[in-house]
Order: C-alpha cells, then sequence, then structure tokens
C-alpha cells in the first residue's frame, strides 16, 4: 500500500510539472547526488530501475505508440544514415509501446547512466548479444518473456512487434529513476529567439516547431508531423541537440552495413532549445555511470523546462 501511495504522488508531481515551461527552481535531479549505482527512494529503500524501448523510427513504423509517455526520447543514427529511437519512462508506463526493434552497442554506453534499467528490443546482431548479457542492465526480449509483447496485425513485419510495459514492472519506477543529470528550472537571461530547428541524418530528418499556444515543441520527421496513434502531435517541452562522436562499430547489420556508434560519453557543443528559445551550451559526461550536464558558454548550469525531453544526437563537425 505504502509503494501504491508513493508512486501515486510521484507520478502525480510529474503530470504538475509539466504544464508549464518554467518552475520556481531546480527539482533537485540536477543537484550533486549518488552515482546511479546508489540512487534511493525515500526512506533508503532502492529505487525502482527506469524502462527504456528501443523503438523504429522508419516511415512505416510510423505512428509510433507510447512515445507521448516517456520521460526523455533519444533519437540517434543507424545502418544507412536512418534514425531510431529510445525512450525512457519514469513517472509513468505507456499501455503499449512500439514498434520496438533491436538494439545496438551504443544504447549500451547511453543507458549506463541508469541503475540497471529494463531494456526492452527485439533482438541484436548475434555477437552483440552476449555484450548486451554481460551489461549492466535488464534485457528483456521475445524470446525471454513473450507475454510481454505482441504482434500488432494491422502492421507488416518488422514493424510490427508491440510490448506491454505492465508484464514487466508492476507500476512506473517513479522520478528517482531518472539519473540523466539534466536540471530543471527557470532559464537563462539571453538565448536566441527560435521558432523552428532541424537536425539532418545522412537519410532522416528532425524538425521541431515552436509553438506558443502549447508551450512546446511540435515534432516531424522526415518532414510530416509526428503523432500518436489518436492523432495528437508529440510535443516536448526541452530540445536538446546533443553534438558528438558518430563512428564505426566493431558490428554490422544482415546486409553487411557497418553500426554506427555514438559516443554520450566525453563532451562537447550543444544547444538547448525551451520556451521558444535557444540557448548554446556545452555538454559534459565524464563517465558512463555519469548523468550529462549542460552548461551556458559561461559554465552555470542550464536549466531545461519541466516536461518531456529529446535529445537528438547530430555528428559534431
Amino acid at each position: 500500500m505504502a509503494g501504491a501511495v508513493l508512486a501515486a504522488v510521484l507520478a502525480a508531481g510529474l503530470a504538475a510539472g509539466c504544464t508549464a515551461s518554467d518552475g520556481p527552481g531546480d527539482d533537485g535531479r540536477g543537484s550533486p547526488r549518488p552515482s546511479p549505482t546508489q540512487s534511493r527512494e525515500p526512506g533508503g529503500a532502492k529505487s525502482p530501475p527506469a524502462l527504456a524501448v528501443k523503438i523504429d523510427n522508419a516511415p512505416a513504423a510510423r505512428p509510433q505508440t507510447g512515445l507521448d509517455s516517456a520521460d526523455v526520447v533519444y533519437a540517434e543514427q543507424v545502418e544507412g544514415g536512418l534514425s531510431r529511437l529510445m525512450a525512457v519512462y519514469a513517472g509513468k508506463l505507456p499501455g503499449s509501446v512500439g514498434p520496438v526493434r533491436s538494439a545496438r552497442e551504443s544504447d549500451l554506453e547511453l543507458l549506463r547512466q541508469f541503475d540497471r534499467p529494463v531494456l526492452l528490443f527485439s533482438g541484436a546482431q548475434s555477437k552483440l548479444l552476449p555484450v548486451i548479457d554481460r551489461a549492466p542492465l535488464e534485457a528483456v526480449t521475445p524470446e525471454s518473456d513473450s507475454a510481454a509483447f505482441f504482434r500488432n496485425t494491422a502492421r507488416h513485419v518488422p514493424h510490427n512487434l508491440y510490448a506491454r510495459p505492465e508484464r514487466v514492472m508492476a507500476r512506473p519506477p517513479g522520478e528517482a529513476a531518472l539519473t540523466t543529470g539534466f536540471r530543471y528550472g527557470r532559464p537563462p537571461a539571453d538565448g536566441r529567439s527560435e521558432s523552428r530547428l532541424t537536425v539532418r541524418y545522412p537519410a532522416a530528418r528532425f524538425t521541431f516547431t515552436w509553438s506558443g499556444s502549447r508551450d512546446r515543441w511540435l515534432v516531424s520527421m522526415d518532414g510530416a508531423p509526428a503523432v500518436t496513434p489518436e492523432g495528437e502531435r508529440l510535443a516536448p517541452a526541452t530540445v536538446v541537440v546533443q553534438y558528438v562522436t558518430v563512428r564505426p562499430s566493431g558490428y554490422r547489420d544482415f546486409l553487411g552495413s557497418n553500426t554506427p556508434y555514438t559516443e554520450t560519453v566525453g563532451s562537447g557543443k550543444a544547444t538547448v532549445s525551451r520556451g521558444g528559445r535557444t540557448y548554446e551550451a556545452r555538454w559534459d559526461r565524464p563517465a558512463a555511470a555519469d548523468g550529462t550536464s549542460f552548461t551556458t558558454r559561461g559554465g552555470a548550469p542550464l536549466n531545461f523546462a519541466r516536461g518531456q525531453v529529446w535529445v537528438v544526437y547530430a555528428e559534431a563537425d
């Protein structure tokens, strides 16, 4: 009963925080904290793990299900210059999510910032599977837990595999699972006015258009509005474009194409867009077990708006 009450309080707090761009100050997630492996809930109990789902982003996979419920959505480049998404859930769990697709080597580095997260994915290149088994996460695939997945008969393979998060965790893990290093609060005083921003991959494109009436960025992918199955626009409060090294990995897909490796440990340039303005930033993640901090040119912490965050990994010059 106590756990159910705590989950309800955390979920209600997150929902309330999503109603406005700005808050009265930092909510504490960006404050100095123990490493993810030491994360605790109030009272000293170990916090439940975050849920991460690898989501298809091919045109045939759209509209995706469950993206609007994610706390953070990461976009990364894959074979052929296309893109895939990693959605991370803590505040609430969608009834279903997908289409679910395969994992990549760089996903393991990205997810190290969370304390043994649950990762739902459809599989991986055969040589990568033992590496995933050794990673500090709980891997869930159709082979390991068939009850957690189902096929949508209205879609074609391979864009028709979906997951039921409630089959793998009884309740949302709560805010304590989001060990991203992000800070939430008021924006800096500067920044440039921005109504539209675009990130291009060799064969994919993300565009975010500011909506003053919704106080959100409206997402488009490959020139088409990104919507839920009900037709609602995907609309994060904060959009981060993080410039990273994208290099060849040691793995190839079944066609022989090399899988890009997106390096998310290190430091570099970024932009943080919120409230219709864009701020030049620097990102820093010293080690895989650390979250990623964002600072202004002057070195001050750069707060995000409360609500969903999209992080798009773009190749640094």
